[in-house]
């Protein structure tokens, strides 16, 4: 497996080596040992989610803040995805910047959403499977999120006609949102 940085400090993108022969592939998809030697820190997952949507959905951008904050590693078992993760921390040189990547059944990457980040995707394929691990376990009162549409972030989904929850469409924009501790 390798690791590559991104443009963001703290975002990781897992790259697997796929061992690929007549009857398919394997590969290893999570090493506890090497993945908590290249973020200098021990991971504690303790939770796995999974959603299935369809194409055009989008989902997010979700956080949580302290004492429920979290860590994500994001996978695609099934499909495509445009994943993106958003800086909320406010000391960071990076806060309100955006990083996206897609994730899909064929790459077989994984993206890691350290805490201090919201998080959500975009569906570019007919549906897909969504599976992430989390290193807290869900808290519906420290849970909040960011409108993914905010304008002033003008992240490129990469879908036409949005489906979009009225949770989600109808949280705050970013200037607005204060729950940022971590």
């Amino acid at each position: 497996m390798r690791f590559e940085t991104c443009d963001i400090e703290g975002l990781v993108i897992c790259k697997p080596h796929i061992l690929d022969d007549k009857r398919g592939f394997f590969t290893e998809t999570f090493r506890k040992d090497l993945f908590d030697e290249f973020i200098g820190e021990k991971s504690s997952f303790c939770q796995t989610n999974c959603s299935e949507s369809l194409y055009g959905t989008i989902r997010g951008l979700h956080f949580q803040i302290s004492p429920s904050s979290q860590s994500k590693l994001v996978s695609v078992t099934s499909g495509e995805i445009l994943d993106v993760a958003l800086d909320l921390r406010k000391n960071s040189k990076t806060f309100g910047k955006y990083f996206s990547i897609i994730l899909n059944e064929s790459n077989n990457y994984q993206f890691f959403v350290p805490r201090g980040f919201a998080h959500g995707f975009s569906v570019l394929s007919e549906k897909a499977r969504v599976q992430y691990v989390v290193d807290n376990f869900y808290d519906k009162k420290n849970e909040f999120g960011i409108n993914p549409l905010d304008k002033d972030l003008n992240i490129d989904w990469k879908v036409k006609n949005p489906i979009i929850s009225e949770k989600d469409i109808s949280s705050p924009n970013l200037e607005k949102n204060q729950h940022y501790n971590f």
